[in-house]
């Protein structure tokens, strides 16, 4: 409404409310409201095409925000329990079932998580676990749940210095027995007949790898000298989907640049689909004393491999994943 028309508006208003909608009208004018309508249409728009990619990025996040809220969890139960603690053989029995009952319900609801094979996981005695590490291994969790709930037993865990540097991982580190790797300190968990799960690609497989699942442990057999050394099986294990569940932008250059130059996992993880997850366990390589680290090492890798192609599709797919939900029967490719 231009000026003339604003005056000619207030001069020729009858009525009260007829003069105050033209004051409205000139004030709206005034201000430069007339085009809020349109920025409005744009905020929407931007809206709606950048929601899902928020989306992608953020779920990753709410994994952290469990696991901070099972180190909470975890304090909680340490501050109830005090005046138990000496009449306890174990405080963190209690503790380690009650966090594996709800990562098994995640599991469940979430991915439809399903475990083939847990039969080859001994009752008693040690045996080292090698599997494929996913851009985040929640699957791992979720098996770790399950030998709590299935076996009774906790499975020690290898995981990556910088995760001994995140605040507020201390106690369930502890809790759930994750080491960071010495041979010796692995070598003694096996030979005190502890399970013991080890990624030999780790980080960088996280990172680096992707829909085609490739096996990045490259010379790594320190883990086969633990086996050795221990004298224990190694049983192979793979999740089916784990990389459609998150997946890394490690393969861009400039994050593989950050990694290798300052070791830092920098690069950005996105996912949190609820797609179908099933762990397979392959049968135990047994212990043998006339093969070299170098050897076995390669044993497991082919066995690793074995698993990746008769259960996985390549390359992966987060459609057929999701579409995997609605399948009563485990369909091997």
């Amino acid at each position: 409404m231009s000026d003339n028309g604003n005056q000619s508006c207030l001069t020729t208003a009858e009525d009260t409310v007829s003069f105050l909608l033209c004051v409205f009208h000139a004030w709206e004018e005034w201000a430069g409201l007339g085009q809020m309508e349109d920025y409005l249409s744009v905020l929407e728009y931007l809206l709606w095409v950048f929601t899902p990619l928020a989306i992608v990025f953020i779920l990753p996040f709410l994994i952290v925000i469990l696991l901070y809220l099972s180190i909470l969890f975890l304090h909680v139960y340490k501050r109830k329990n005090q005046l138990r603690e000496a009449y306890c053989n174990n405080l963190w029995d209690g503790a380690r079932k009650t966090l594996a009952t709800l990562w098994d319900g995640h599991g469940a609801i979430w991915h439809g998580y399903e475990i083939h094979g847990m039969e080859k996981i001994p009752d008693k005695g040690p045996a080292l676990i090698v599997y494929y590490h996913g851009a985040i291994p929640i699957d791992y969790y979720y098996f770790l749940a399950n030998v709590i709930i299935q076996k009774g037993r906790t499975c020690h865990s290898v995981a990556d210095h910088f995760l001994f540097k995140i605040p507020g991982f201390k106690l369930l580190l502890e809790v759930f027995s994750v080491i960071h790797g010495p041979q010796e300190e692995c070598v003694r968990a096996l030979r005190n007949g502890h399970l013991l799960g080890i990624s030999p690609g780790g980080v960088r497989e996280a990172l680096f790898s992707d829909e085609t699942y490739l096996l990045l442990w490259g010379k790594r057999k320190g883990f086969a000298q633990v086996a050795i050394d221990s004298q224990v099986p190694v049983i192979p294990m793979f999740t089916q989907n784990v990389r459609e569940g998150f997946r890394s932008l490690g393969t861009l250059r400039f994050f593989r640049w950050v990694y290798d130059r300052f070791r830092l996992p920098a690069a950005p993880v996105y996912g949190g689909f609820p797609v179908k997850f099933r762990t397979f366990l392959g049968d135990p390589i047994p212990y043998d004393p006339s093969i070299t680290a170098a050897e076995l090492a390669e044993k497991v890798q082919q066995a690793v491999q074995s698993l990746i192609d008769q259960h996985q599709q390549i390359p992966g797919s987060i459609l057929r994943a999701l579409l995997e939900r609605f399948h009563t029967k485990h369909k091997e490719h």
